[in-house]
C-alpha cells in the first residue's frame, strides 16, 4: 500500500519536473525553432534536470520493489 502511494507521488513529481523543463523545445524544433541543441543549463533548469534524474531513479527503484513485493 505504501509502495503504491509512493509510486504514484513519484510519477506525478517526475511528470511535473519533465514538463516544467520542456520550455522552448520539442515540436518547436520540427517547425523551424531555434537550433541551439548544445547549450548549457543554468540555475532552475539545472535543478529541474538533476531532479528529474533523481526522481526517475527513485521511481524505477520503487517500481522494482513494488513488482517484487506483489
Amino acid at each position: 500500500m505504501i509502495l503504491n502511494i509512493l509510486q504514484f507521488v513519484l510519477a506525478i513529481a517526475l511528470s511535473g519536473s519533465i514538463l516544467m523543463q520542456n520550455r522552448g523545445t520539442g515540436l518547436g524544433m520540427a517547425f523551424g525553432g531555434d537550433g541551439n541543441v548544445y547549450r548549457t543549463r543554468r540555475s532552475l533548469e539545472k535543478v529541474l534536470f538533476n531532479s528529474s534524474i533523481v526522481l526517475a531513479a527513485a521511481f524505477l527503484a520503487v517500481s522494482f520493489f513494488n513488482a517484487i513485493h506483489h
